[in-house]
């Protein structure tokens, strides 16, 4: 099993039946409609604040544990129950710079930086690179390297960061803002899980980490902490936000950066989710409802007698003279949607760090964080329609808002908007001239012919492109294509001008390609089937596209064998675009974080090459002694010629950093996989939780240097 590294728990348990729809819920419980003129109301006062968390808490956990009550799903029809699982985060162009400070005398010509979905604004990431200097965030240090010139690769210094760090930005003026989840035991009880459907309603115990050290599954904070590395020796620490909530993503403009928390409702420690389990209780249905109604009234009693600072435990800052000051909650800067939304609490704080003060600006939306897209003037926060169960007939929906950069310290709320369909991921959005284009695929539930037995129901999929602009405080759709690839979905898609890229995907792979020089009348003008599906698609100049995803045969369906496929497209003429080359990378069990991690994938434009981490394994696991012989992990680089093609280039091996006698010491947060490179120059530079290392591009399997990290255990 592989972890993905979300910022929230992303999987959302719900029982739910999937019988007829001719029955009514219990009292107050019904599905809510679709809003269709969504909007954010801001509150006045915090007792308005208080009262509708206590509402929204009290009816969630009713319906929690409504569902629980004998006989509950029969109303539904069938009877049958099972579980909806809730949308998981799926979840970025290269820069550098030429900072000669803290490595040699020179830097080099060209190198990368983090992978950006918009140029301007920087993605946060476990890894940072100015040029001469490389940041790595591995278990809880920060580790600093002076990389240039190449075959001087040192580390330069340590730091140890409190909690368990997550991501991290450096800004033009030498400032590493590292943001980690810390442990600051709040009140209440908050849930685990986040987004989707059921939007944590109750508490869940923390999943077993069997030594694989689950880390900030247990935070209850985000710590975001302020480096100065002017001096690469010794970073100082200069300033400490401590806010509730678990980190999601961020994003720096210039001096400016936005990072989007979320949290779960802080349960009363008395709030209990199911009734003690007694024999006599479990086979009398009477009692157990009997029992069931008690606890609702009992949990409603505790809720209603929640103060608000224990729903939003406050804040707090440090400055660099070690000074604290508390961080209230202001309920003024809280918003509450006029649409049904999962349970929780999303963030947009604001920091500027060339006029840093105590309260970093922060927008609270009483909702769900789900997809976050941002431009240099505009930051969207899209979650999807709340159904409490799935019926006939309905379709997926995402509620999008849309909040203005331009002031420094904080997001301003500019208008909200329904659109048809979820997003896959961030780069289903994208802000061109002041209009935003959407690619979503729309699942619509169908009636279930009788007597099929099969709890999850029928869906079918269509896809499309909206468009929409702000007008008078409302997102409005201002056109939409035709619907695609009937029961197929989205897998990934690019915006870059006027012209948009969706590759949609069942047995093949289906590259469409539009003009949206109208955004009346976004139109599909072309379309190319090959075998597989496109996870991420990379522009290349004007006329080209650079993707990585899953090669499949035409008629291996789902589950044939499948391998990585890096493929080129010329799409110089959007009505006829053309694959002009592939590599198929690796066997069978060949496997990227570049698949889902945009940030893994490193183009230099410069050199014309790409790099993906790449990690495989072979042979059967029979005693701890062996069990890395079998294991490879490498950074694969491919030249990119839109002339010639695709070719291999090479790979610089990591393996050896990891083979040990024993059993792997790894974690949640300590992998032993590649996952991220850099390039400068005529070198390359791969990086993972145990080190960094670096080769010359025309000799990659002999590294020049290699920095070990110290291991993390949990």
């Amino acid at each position: 099993m592989r972890w993905s590294l979300f910022g929230t728990v992303g999987l959302t348990l719900l029982a739910v039946g999937c019988g007829g729809g001719g029955n009514k819920a219990p009292d107050g419980l019904d599905n809510e409609p679709v809003q269709q003129s969504l909007k954010l109301e801001s509150f006045n006062e915090c007792a308005a604040l208080e009262r509708y968390i206590e509402d929204t808490a009290t009816k969630q956990m009713r319906a929690s544990l409504e569902q629980q009550k004998p006989g509950y799903w029969d109303r539904f029809g069938r009877g049958r129950g099972g579980v909806v699982f809730g949308p998981m985060p799926a979840e970025d162009s290269a820069g550098g710079g030429n900072v000669t400070s803290g490595g040699g005398s020179q830097a080099p010509k060209d190198s990368t930086g983090t992978n950006n979905q918009v140029e301007g604004v920087h993605e946060s990431d476990f890894v940072q690179n100015d040029g001469t200097r490389i940041f790595v965030l591995s278990g809880n240090r920060l580790y600093a390297h002076r990389s240039w010139p190449a075959e001087q690769l040192t580390l330069a210094s340590t730091l140890e960061v409190e909690g368990w760090p997550r991501e991290m930005l450096l800004d033009e003026h030498q400032r590493l803002v590292i943001i980690s989840q810390v442990a600051q035991s709040l009140p209440g009880v908050p849930a685990k899980t986040n987004g989707g459907v059921g939007g944590g309603m109750a508490p869940i115990a923390d999943i077993a980490c069997y030594g694989f050290g689950c880390g900030y599954y247990n935070a209850d904070s985000t710590k975001v902490t302020t480096v100065d590395v002017s001096d690469v020796a010794h970073p100082t620490v200069v300033d400490q936000v401590y806010l509730p909530g678990v980190f999601n993503q961020a994003r720096r403009v210039d001096s400016n950066v936005r990072l989007v928390l979320s949290d779960a409702f802080r349960w009363p420690e008395d709030v209990k989710f199911w009734v003690d389990y007694s024999e006599d209780l479990y086979r009398d249905e009477d009692k157990l409802t009997q029992a069931i109604d008690a606890l609702i009234k009992s949990n409603e009693k505790s809720i209603r007698a929640n103060t608000l600072d224990q729903w939003l435990p406050a804040g707090r800052h440090v400055d660099a003279a070690g000074v604290t000051t508390a961080l209230p909650t202001s309920c003024g800067d809280f918003y509450r949607s006029n649409a049904p939304s999962a349970l929780g609490f999303v963030t947009v704080a604001s920091l500027d760090l060339d006029a840093r003060t105590a309260a970093p600006g922060r927008t609270s939306l009483v909702a769900e964080p789900g997809t976050v897209y941002a431009s240099k003037q505009s930051l969207y926060l899209a979650h999807p329609h709340y159904w409490w169960w799935p019926l006939p007939g309905q379709k997926d929906f995402t509620y999008l808002h849309k909040f203005d950069l331009s002031q420094p310290g904080r997001a301003v709320y500019a208008g909200s908007g329904t659109v048809e369909g979820t997003p896959v991921n961030q780069f289903a959005l994208d802000e061109h001239e002041g209009v935003l284009r959407m690619a979503t695929t729309v699942t619509t539930r169908l009636p279930e012919p009788e007597h099929e037995d099969w709890w999850w129901g029928r869906t079918t999929t269509a896809s499309r492109v909206t468009t929409l602009g702000v007008k008078d405080g409302h997102l409005k759709e201002l056109g939409r294509s035709e619907d695609l690839a009937d029961g197929e979905r989205i897998f990934s898609a690019r915006f870059v001008g006027n012209r948009g890229y969706v590759v949609t995907f069942l047995q093949v792979d289906p590259l469409f390609t539009f003009d949206l020089s109208d955004p009346a009348h976004p139109r599909k003008v072309g379309e190319l089937k090959v075998p597989g599906f496109s996870t991420y698609m990379h522009p290349v100049g004007d006329h080209h596209l650079l993707t990585l995803g899953i090669h499949r045969e035409p008629n291996g369906g789902c589950c044939g064998t499948s391998t990585l496929k890096l493929s080129l497209f010329d799409v110089g003429d959007l009505e006829h675009p053309t694959e002009v080359s592939t590599q198929l990378v690796g066997q069978a069990y060949g496997w990227s974080e570049a698949l889902y991690e945009h940030k893994a994938f490193n183009y230099f434009a410069a050199k014309g090459l790409v790099a993906i981490p790449f990690t495989d394994y072979s042979g059967s696991y029979s005693s701890p002694e062996n069990y890395w012989q079998g294991f490879r992990t490498e950074l694969r680089v491919f030249r990119v010629d839109l002339a010639a093609g695709l070719s291999p280039v090479g790979a610089v091996p990591m393996s050896d950093l990891f083979k040990s006698a024993g059993m792997p010491q790894w974690s949640y947060y300590y992998v032993p996989d590649v996952r991220r490179s850099v390039m400068a120059d005529d070198y390359v530079y791969a990086i993972s939780d145990a080190g960094v290392r670096v080769s010359k591009v025309d000799s990659l399997q002999t590294p020049l240097v290699t920095v070990p990290f110290q291991a993390s255990t949990p």
